[in-house]
């Protein structure tokens, strides 16, 4: 860490740097652990250049302190080349407590509803772009979510992945052909849902028990199942998560059956854009099973 930057961190935490060590994880930017004189902890995000990406992830950090009580790090400094927030401790702890917790966080997150000055708080989006592994996710306002699932999120990964050469011609063809016709599976839901949006083990924080925080974010407002199913497709919590979660906002009939599959489509491209072929085949396998 350079001393410019070493400096920047110190002010922002209102203390010397001590000590540095780096972190896994980190989509966004190279990740550390800093300790202060004053025995204080963060975690810095550094960019290599200054491409806002930091920037939308502080923002996302700071409207779900102001608009939320779901766990998440305070952010005490976001510049577009470097984040400085809380450091929260996590001791990995699992089991049906800390899914019931989870349970419940997620039930009240997808309570929000998006701004009722906006389309009397009917519209899915977000007031930006955000972000969902580093890439870029648009959220223009819509007032269908079928509509803004088939374009925002089906049609522009799909494009996204093409041009990064992850998928062939002919898989985006599809793509964009079952896109077409998911109003023959899916449909409105009641109100939109504010979604955290990237909830994999690895973004879920644990501590004796309970949720300790929820990182890396990728929120905007949308239809909520499509947070349970990215849940089921990495398997992130189990049947005593659904239980609790489904006592508190009643899950619709044939999500389970059809649904999860149809909204893992998203984070499936997502990462035949990152990953290349392995997903590029269940995205195939996928259409296939709705004659795509």
């Amino acid at each position: 860490m350079h001393a410019a930057i070493k400096d920047r961190v110190s002010v922002a935490l209102g203390a010397p740097v001590t000590s540095i060590r780096p972190l896994t994880g980190g989509c966004v930017g190279d990740v550390r652990e800093v300790r202060t004189q004053s025995g204080h902890r963060g975690v810095v995000k550094l960019a290599s250049h200054a491409s806002g990406t930091l920037a939308i992830e502080g923002r996302m950090l700071a409207y779900l302190a102001e608009h939320t009580r779901l766990p998440a790090p305070r952010v005490f400094l976001t510049e577009p080349d470097l984040l400085v927030m809380e450091y929260i401790e996590n001791d990995g702890s699992a089991g049906g407590d800390v899914q019931r917790d989870a349970g419940e966080h997620l039930a009240a997150l997808h309570a929000i509803r998006s701004d009722p000055s906006r389309d009397g708080g009917t519209a899915f989006g977000f007031c930006e772009g955000t972000l969902i592994g580093g890439l870029p996710q648009a959220n223009p306002w819509c007032g269908s979510w079928v509509e803004f699932y088939c374009e925002h999120r089906l049609r522009n990964m799909a494009r996204q992945a093409h041009n990064a050469h992850q998928i062939d011609a002919g898989l985006l063809r599809r793509v964009e052909h079952f896109a077409d016709s998911l109003d023959k599976f899916i449909s409105e839901p009641g109100a939109p849902s504010l979604i955290h949006g990237d909830i994999w083990g690895g973004n879920v924080l644990t501590r004796a028990g309970r949720i300790a925080a929820f990182i890396d974010p990728a929120i905007y407002f949308a239809h909520a199942e499509i947070e349970l199913a990215f849940i089921t497709l990495f398997s992130t919590f189990g049947p005593d998560f659904f239980e609790r979660y489904n006592e508190l906002r009643p899950i619709a009939p044939g999500f389970f059956e059809q649904r999860k599959d149809i909204y893992n489509l998203f984070p499936l491209l997502v990462h035949a854009r990152l990953f290349g072929s392995s997903y590029a085949a269940q995205v195939d396998r996928t259409l296939s099973r709705f004659g795509a």
